[in-house]
């Protein structure tokens, strides 16, 4: 099945949702004929009045009233929530300007430019940078206030650089390319007329040994920066710069990691951070990084196989889980739900042929071209996808003109979830029957290429590039066009990790290696991600002692906050904020949860919570199944005296995964 260069796009009924925001408020022209990104770094400077504020580390960024305002976060913390403050420490403008809307000029993975046309300004806000640059396009008078009180204001000999000391313990450095004179006030400090480039930035702890740092970088500015998946299991890092000398950007704790997995021209300055809730922000002197992840395998089944005396008892629960598949008797027309179904029936045929009992597979085969074929005819009585133009992307018929509906998904909210639930039963339907496979292919590309494309050419890209993953801090957002005073959130990453591992067994299925390839990256990557920040391990130093002490895995992760609640459920139930972390269980769940002594610490943390009254035999399953890793036996024996499973699992499946653990 090769020839996937030339794959005839195949574009799903055009959508006229009620519920949309117009991207045309904030992106120039010149950007919205082409398809925009809806889970990104900046999206709350595209929503409603664009006056939230967006994680640009290090710092927080607003933009209102025609003014940008930067905070360096001072963090709140206790047991259940971590969040950083956002306070106006400097708030830059021009003394002239009226009021008007800023304006997104462009945008990169790592970088986007924020024009306020009526001061006369524009911001390259590019991730990781300890300054932000402004170009004042003509001569114009600044205005730079604070919320604290002014103590001192120095500048050199040659007015290209100003030292401000505030009474908040902070000092800020303002570096100008031509000289520049600076009055102020308690609070304000205003300027005579300036054209060219300003960059203001923190100084960190305020210790005047890092001041040289700041002055030998400060001539040497970003513009942009690329993001760019070159190989398998490699990112590197190309910004564009202007100025003369190295570049210096800040590095958080995964960076830090899959730089020094591969060769590269860069030195790390130890010494040299900034706070950040994701751990600390090193500095890094480089005009391009190479980030190298651990490469992993995608496979179909199991890394070990299911141990063979172990056979009779899953093809015993496989007959059985197998006849009640009947399609007519389907309930749900939610997305989200119908994915978890389809996905669990695709599972039955990949262990039935782990444990060769072949002859399972035609009734899951024939089960899976009922439900599936309606999605991708539009036939589907309901609900199905649509094509929409204003961004760029699938929404549903259900979420076009209810922003709540299918959770979200009509305003792009959890994408790589319901349509990885998709992808993985489509996978398993190509793989048993190449010809359906060869029929249903466009539309395949389609549903996969919402969330997971690398292409950004105009004439063949319907769909914004990665919808989901966030090549900065590498791992997924879900969130959607929804303003949030804390940026973009991503709940369940077993979810999203599922999402890339199943795009990577469609490029399997279909013989097409750049699929696999980008899939496989994207899923060693997602995994890091949530080994990093969502798995909280009991010597972990990341995150303040007290919300490690009460927590063994984060709730929903903010850009800006890390919360131990769930959208769905508060953070007592501790078998809910378990398996929301593990479902769906397939075999690279086994890469998600190597670290074995973590998971005991997890499992250890969950199940005392079992015990309460009325606990969900189906989010047990998730603890028991974890449990498995290190006591199989106990695990299966609990497992064995379930009496319900969660709607995307199954006895057979639970039983696969005991019996296939590597012993």
């Amino acid at each position: 099945m090769s020839n996937n260069k030339n794959i005839t796009p195949f574009i799903f009924p055009q959508a006229h949702s009620t519920v949309l925001p117009d991207p045309s408020n904030f992106f120039s022209p010149n950007l919205v004929s082409k398809p925009l990104p809806t889970n990104s770094f900046f999206q709350n400077f595209v929503l409603k009045n664009g006056d939230q504020p967006e994680y640009i580390h290090p710092y927080l960024i607003k933009s209102s009233n025609s003014s940008l305002t930067l905070s360096y976060p001072s963090r709140s913390s206790n047991s259940a929530v971590i969040s950083q403050v956002f306070n106006a420490d400097i708030t830059i403008s021009s003394k002239e300007s009226s009021i008007g809307k800023h304006i997104i000029s462009s945008y990169s993975d790592l970088s986007v430019t924020l024009d306020l046309p009526y001061s006369n300004l524009s911001f390259f806000l590019v991730r990781g940078s300890p300054f932000v640059t402004a170009s004042v396009t003509q001569e114009t008078s600044l205005s730079i206030t604070t919320i604290h009180a002014i103590i001192s204001l120095s500048s050199n000999d040659s007015l290209t650089k100003h030292t401000l000391s505030l009474n908040n313990g902070q000092t800020w450095i303002i570096y100008a390319s031509s000289p520049i004179k600076l009055d102020h006030s308690t609070s304000e400090i205003t300027s005579d007329a300036f054209s060219g480039i300003i960059r203001i930035a923190l100084l960190p702890d305020s210790d005047s040994r890092h001041e040289p740092i700041l002055d030998r970088f400060s001539t040497s500015y970003p513009v942009s920066g690329d993001a760019v998946i070159r190989e398998p299991f490699c990112v590197e890092y190309k910004w564009e710069k202007r100025g003369w000398g190295d570049l210096l950007i800040l590095a958080h704790p995964l960076h830090l990691k899959l730089l020094s997995n591969s060769v590269n021209d860069v030195t790390i300055l130890d010494d040299f951070k900034y706070n950040s809730i994701d751990g600390e922000l090193v500095g890094v002197v480089g005009n391009s990084w190479i980030l190298e992840s651990d490469p992993i395998s995608i496979t179909w089944h199991s890394t070990f196989g299911v141990k063979e005396e172990s056979h009779d008892e899953i093809v015993s629960a496989l007959k059985k889980d197998v006849d009640a598949l009947n399609s007519s008797a389907i309930t749900t027309t939610s997305s989200y739900f119908y994915g978890k179904l389809i996905a669990r029936a695709a599972r039955l045929a990949l262990i039935a042929e782990e444990v060769f009992y072949f002859e399972a597979i035609p009734k899951v085969r024939n089960f899976l071209k009922e439900t599936i074929e309606p999605w991708l005819e539009g036939t589907f009585n309901g609900n199905g996808f649509l094509y929409d133009k204003k961004w760029g992307g699938l929404i549903t018929q259900q979420g076009s003109n209810d922003s709540g509906g299918d959770f979200g998904f009509g305003v792009y909210n959890d994408h790589h979830y319901h349509l990885g639930y998709f992808l993985y039963a489509i996978a398993v339907l190509v793989k048993i029957d190449p010809t359906w496979g060869n029929k249903y292919k466009p539309q395949a590309y389609s549903l996969m290429k919402d969330f997971m494309t690398l292409d950004k050419k105009p004439t063949s890209n319907y769909y914004t590039p990665l919808r989901c993953f966030d090549l900065y801090a590498l791992h997924s957002w879900a969130g959607g066009v929804t303003e949030f005073s804390d940026g973009r959130n991503q709940e369940s990453t077993s979810e999203a990790v599922h999402a890339y591992y199943s795009a990577s067994l469609l490029g399997l299925a279909y013989g097409d290696a750049s699929v696999v390839s980008i899939g496989s990256t994207l899923t060693s990557l997602e995994i890091l991600g949530t080994q990093t920040w969502w798995h909280v391990k009991e010597e972990s130093t990341l995150y303040e002692e007290e919300f490690t002490k009460e927590n063994r895995v984060v709730g929903v992760l903010w850009a800006n906050k890390r919360d131990s609640g769930l959208w769905f459920a508060p953070a007592e139930l501790r078998e809910d904020r378990l398996g929301i972390q593990v479902l769906p269980i397939v075999p690279i769940s086994e890469v998600l949860f190597s670290n074995i002594g973590y998971v005991k610490e997890l499992v250890e943390w969950t199940l005392p919570a079992l015990n309460r009254e009325g606990v969900g035999e189906g989010w047990k399953g998730f603890a028991y199944a974890l449990q498995g890793v290190y006591d199989n036996e106990n695990a299966l024996k609990k497992i064995r005296g379930l009496n319900g499973f969660d709607d995307g699992n199954s006895f057979t499946n639970l039983l696969w995964w005991i019996h296939s653990r590597g012993y």
